[in-house]
């Protein structure tokens, strides 16, 4: 059965989508933990992480680290920390979160809540930024 993320890659949900390529695909979390919380995933659909072909797995990173550095520009802090869970939703992906302090970094905490507008602006500031990196 496709996950949430595989239906996200073939157009049938909507996302705030950052960034896309042949491979990779970057939108933000409708769940965030702060503002800016970005998902990357490939859009092979595999459950594990390390289940990635080599190739595949570095592609995610090499396309991580520019939504990163993209996200660091658009949302200022002090760095942007990346989580892999991957127990929510079984397709692989990246958490990539702006950080200001460790705090920032608690998936227990409770999830913000943005408008339709308010993430659509999130993700055009981080994408605007993606051609700068």
């Amino acid at each position: 059965m496709p996950t949430i993320f595989s239906k996200i890659v073939k157009g049938e949900i909507p996302c705030y989508k950052i960034a896309e390529d042949e491979y990779y695909l970057a939108f933000l979390d409708i769940f965030p933990v702060a503002p800016g919380h970005v998902l990357v995933i490939p859009k092979v659909e595999t459950d594990y992480l390390f289940n990635l072909a080599d190739d595949e797995y570095a592609g995610l990173m090499l396309f991580s680290k520019r939504v990163a550095w993209a996200l660091k520009e658009a949302i200022p802090c002090k760095k942007v920390g990346v989580a892999v869970l991957g127990l929510e939703v079984l397709h692989a992906h990246l958490h990539l979160i702006p950080l200001q302090n460790e705090n920032d970094f608690d998936f227990s905490k409770p999830k913000l809540k943005f408008t339709a507008e308010e993430f659509s602006a999130i993700a055009a500031n981080i994408a605007r930024h993606l051609n700068r990196t």
